[in-house]
């Protein structure tokens, strides 16, 4: 007595044919169907039968029937087949399903940027398609950077300034700042003809995290009050005693309102570059790899 072991491809190709001549109701019929001839359809068959170890039909002058064996061969045949369509799709499925979450870390104030990688990437990952839920942490960068490094978060958006080597970098954009007063500071009126007049009025420290220009623009000016952060910056430029540098884009709403001005904005400038940070050891993680690709395909 033959028993069948282990499926192999060519098993499967061979019940594949057999269901054809069966519902098409014989060798002849099933040649163009299969587009093979019918000798090398009697092979196959003989060969799945050999390996079966009995016969699956009658065929000769009688015409094609079944035999017993072969009815219940075709109906487990399409037991498996249906069994692979299923598996096949629902695999296709994971690569169109992205399911789990993410948990991301922003430094401040980034939200209002032109360039909307993140938000956009973001969009993707939560489209309805997929499962995924969003963690959005808003965090100093120097929080941010920790986050990554101890794995509570999966990625982070930051200014490159002083990144640990463990960390892998992707740039997104350049930040452009520029050094503002608010409409009740004296020079608000007046015209940009005097660089030197600048460093006569108090200016505002910044006690985060800057690149090399940057420092060097601040420590030109008379620094005589300090900010964690932009938004603190902004708050002491709005007072009208203070000037200070800002990004163009979290200014751009009080430039809109008239209350603030950029001061000798050919000179008084500098940019920083944002990148998107994940750990260079992570282990693998389909929602981090689809965001880092919708990031990929934002920019």
């Amino acid at each position: 007595m033959a028993t069948l072991g282990q499926m192999s491809d060519y098993e499967i190709r061979l019940i594949r044919i057999f269901k054809t001549v069966v519902e098409c109701g014989g060798f002849t019929a099933a040649e163009t169907t299969l587009g093979i001839s019918r000798s090398a359809i009697s092979q196959h068959m003989n060969d799945l039968e050999g390996r079966l170890g009995f016969s699956l039909c009658q065929r000769g002058r009688g015409g094609f029937s079944l035999t017993e064996e072969g009815k219940e061969i075709y109906q487990a045949g399409l037991t498996l087949l249906t069994a692979l369509e299923t598996f096949k799709s629902d695999v296709n499925a994971l690569h169109q399903t992205i399911k789990g979450e993410l948990n991301i870390g922003i430094t401040d104030n980034l939200v209002t940027l032109p360039a909307m990688h993140v938000t956009n990437a973001l969009a993707e990952l939560s489209a309805p398609a997929h499962d995924v839920t969003l963690h959005i942490h808003m965090e100093p960068s120097d929080a941010v950077i920790r986050g990554v490094m101890d794995g509570h978060l999966h990625v982070g958006v930051v200014p490159a300034v002083n990144l640990p080597t463990s960390l892998e970098t992707r740039h997104l954009y350049d930040e452009p700042s520029y050094l503002y007063c608010a409409a009740k500071h004296p020079l608000f009126s007046e015209p940009d003809d005097d660089a030197a007049n600048i460093a006569q009025y108090p200016a505002i420290s910044p006690r985060y995290p800057l690149p090399a220009a940057a420092r060097e623009a601040h420590e030109a000016l008379c620094l005589r009050a300090s900010a964690s952060d932009r938004e603190g910056a902004a708050f002491l430029i709005l007072t009208g005693r203070f000037i200070g540098f800002l990004p163009e884009h979290v200014a751009a709403q009080w430039v809109a309102a008239g209350k603030m001005r950029a001061l000798h904005a050919s000179t008084q400038h500098y940019r920083i570059p944002f990148v998107l940070i994940t750990r260079h050891d992570r282990r693998p993680n389909r929602v981090v790899d689809a965001f880092l690709s919708f990031i990929k395909n934002a920019e």
